[in-house]
């Protein structure tokens, strides 16, 4: 089954016009997608277009309110340069954040703006297919109340934890189903009616990271995301690496305790056992329901088999010695894991994010403690290791950015076959 392309959907470009000169537009906006912003000596070299053409491309674009002026650049000793970008609200994706037990949607404009309100609705994520019809209304919902021109919606950009095979569009660990020849993404489109980018939640975070966080301009940096799982986003030579099958990174599947707790992956001992939202409360249950001294032990029974990460961060916050303790013993496992990914990779940057690394101090000084134990001095020393400053929501920004990539990629696929 053929995945939904784009010159299937309604296009908000037009196509009345002749299709080389169709083509000169859209690499034009790509291009300024990409940069934010450029001067018409910067459009030329990057497109290797003249002048005179690059001149047409901006007054057609413009008298079609896709472009705008963003001011001026750099003068180099003349006058300086007038500065055009992509017009905000030129296009939209819709983002859809599939955690556990919950899901987030927002609609996105081309300059990354929030078009909406980020929702939250409650939704525990099945191992079946069951769950997509609750997705789809709640989108649906979100769509029609943004008033946004839906001709301009470009697609939809889905993330999610697990095995995520963005090249075929499935997940073997989330939403799987027997039928063959239905993926996941084919399920989503057929939902939709519009393009679907599926990629796993820690790759939007990398991707994220690298175009509007921490790592911009960086060419090796790791992310961690650490929520309920561990993921690793690793990249190299300024991309985030997928790995044959979109695999890359599944760090807290990696052998770390001998004979340890049984994985839900199946295996015994790996670091999410011991270094992850999960572990941490597991090992919170387990303490409380033990009669360890903790102000944790004040939560009612129901508040105590569904204990999160921020509880015991908040503890923590409030001097409970048995919340640090735990958080503790997290960092310091997490730290001897990241220590081999330092001498595997020699990263000059690692990037903490999601969940567990809102403990701040708590987390990162055993971390410290332990990479410094464990890992060569002379490669430790040449990395980084800082918080994400992009907040909770941070890879909806690295979602959209795949959808708009896969946009203007696909559509270029397209007009140069």
């Amino acid at each position: 089954m053929k995945s939904k392309t784009i010159v299937e959907s309604e296009q908000p470009l037009l196509l009345s016009e002749s299709r080389k000169q169709y083509l000169f537009k859209v690499r034009l906006l790509k291009y300024l997608y990409e940069v934010d912003a450029a001067s018409v000596g910067e459009i030329c070299k990057a497109l290797s277009i003249s002048t005179p053409t690059t001149l047409k491309l901006l007054g057609e674009l413009s008298k079609e309110h896709w472009i705008e002026k963003r001011g001026f650049g750099k003068s180099m000793g003349g006058r300086k340069p007038d500065l055009f970008g992509l017009r905000a609200g030129s296009l939209y994706t819709l983002c859809i954040d599939i955690e556990l037990f919950s899901v987030k949607m927002v609609i996105m404009d081309n300059v990354h703006k929030e078009s909406t309100p980020i929702i939250t609705t409650v939704h525990t994520l099945s191992k079946d297919r069951q769950g997509i019809d609750q997705v789809h209304q709640t989108a649906v919902a979100l769509l029609d109340q943004s008033g946004i021109d839906k001709s301009r919606l470009i697609g939809v950009s889905i993330g999610m934890p697990g095995l995520v095979d963005s090249f075929q569009g499935e997940n073997y660990s989330y939403l799987t189903n027997d039928i063959p020849g239905k993926t996941l993404q084919h399920a989503f489109e057929e939902k939709f009616n519009l393009p679907v980018v599926l990629q796993n939640d820690v790759k939007g975070t990398a991707l994220a990271e690298l175009r509007h966080g921490l790592a911009l301009g960086k060419k090796n940096a790791l992310v961690l995301l650490m929520d309920w799982g561990v993921g690793l986003g690793i990249i190299m030579d300024g991309k985030v690496r997928q790995g044959t099958s979109g695999f890359s990174g599944e760090m807290g599947h990696i052998p770390f305790i001998d004979n340890g707790d049984l994985c839900y992956c199946g295996k015994h001992g790996c670091l999410e056992t011991v270094a992850s939202g999960l572990a941490l409360a597991k090992m919170a249950k387990e303490g409380i329901l033990s009669g360890k001294n903790s102000i944790l032990a004040e939560l009612s029974e129901k508040e105590i088999d569904n204990i999160e990460a921020e509880v015991v961060i908040k503890a923590a916050n409030r001097g409970d010695q048995y919340a640090i303790k735990l958080l503790s013993n997290i960092g310091t496992n997490m730290g001897k894991g990241i220590s081999t990914l330092i001498q595997l990779f020699n990263p000059e940057l690692i990037i903490l994010g999601g969940k567990i690394a809102e403990a701040r101090q708590y987390i990162t000084l055993p971390m410290q403690q332990a990479i410094n134990t464990y890992c060569m001095t002379q490669i430790r020393e040449k990395a980084s290791i800082v918080s994400s400053e992009l907040g909770k929501n941070g890879r909806l920004l690295g979602y959209a950015t795949a959808s708009f990539d896969h946009y203007f990629d696909s559509l270029l696929k397209e007009l140069e076959a």
